[in-house]
């Protein structure tokens, strides 16, 4: 099976009785969407956290599960002091949003990460909105920041063993049901499908446990420009597909 969809879809292709229940997405190419229009890279930040808005927005409005998506790698500190500013700054103005409209608009959201190296202001908002959420019912958008899946294996690893040395846990007994819960995305379902914006071909350290049975949709779209008729290519793609988990 192509990772590429071969046709266009329309929404009228999408049986929305069907969608998957949780969809991932690594939103990719913001740089490059900056470049190619002679702007700085921040512009495509700010560019690529409005598309965020809009197709969060879309997926609770569609029914959607779970969203999950991939804000800010472990790896991403390496990047220019400015450009990581800019980022941290467009986190804090949604949070902020987010905070003030989600009575009305009930999306509950949850991060993915290790969030000790944020700044104070931005852990507390992360909190406060983990804390509101925990009131509603429906979509979860799952927000990856400073996230990366070797990283978490390596800490559930060791969340395990603490609790083998303390006899709460025991390794001849560890099943991946019960490794899954010492994840971050403990209770929560594993991706049925995986979009990966500008056409790059590789994980990226992302979901690397929860991945394992994910269709998969890559598309050539920068992040900036991904709509919502491409997310209906992309459910559209996932819908055309049999899933056999390994069997025939």
């Amino acid at each position: 099976m192509a990772l590429f969809s071969k046709k266009p879809a329309v929404r009228d292709e999408v049986d929305f009785s069907r969608l998957p229940r949780h969809i991932a997405i690594i939103m990719d190419g913001n740089g490059r969407w900056a470049k190619k229009r002679g702007l700085p890279r921040t512009a495509g930040h700010a560019a690529g956290a409005e598309t965020f808005r809009t197709i969060a927005t879309y997926c609770k409005d569609i029914g959607l599960d779970y969203l999950t998506v991939y804000a800010f790698s472990s790896e991403n500190w390496k990047r220019p002091e400015e450009e990581v500013g800019t980022i941290m700054s467009l986190l804090k103005k949604y949070l902020l949003e987010a905070i003030s409209r989600m009575e009305r608009d009930k999306v509950k959201m949850e991060f993915f990460g290790d969030l000790s190296p944020l700044t104070p202001e931005l852990r507390e908002l992360c909190e406060r909105t983990r804390e509101i959420s925990r009131h509603y019912e429906g979509c979860q958008v799952n927000v990856c920041l400073n996230y990366g899946g070797r990283d978490e294996l390596v800490r559930a690893a060791k969340a395990f063993a603490r609790d083998c040395a303390e006899g709460k846990g025991d390794p001849n007994h560890l099943t991946e049901e019960k490794f899954s819960g010492y994840l971050y995305s403990g209770g929560v379902p594993d991706p049925d499908l995986i979009i990966r914006t500008s056409g790059e071909l590789r994980l990226s350290n992302f979901l690397l446990w929860q991945a394992a049975y994910s269709e998969f949709y890559i598309t050539d779209v920068l992040w900036p420009d991904f709509s919502k008729e491409e997310l209906h290519r992309a459910i559209a793609s996932y819908q055309s597909r049999e899933r056999r988990f390994g069997g025939v």
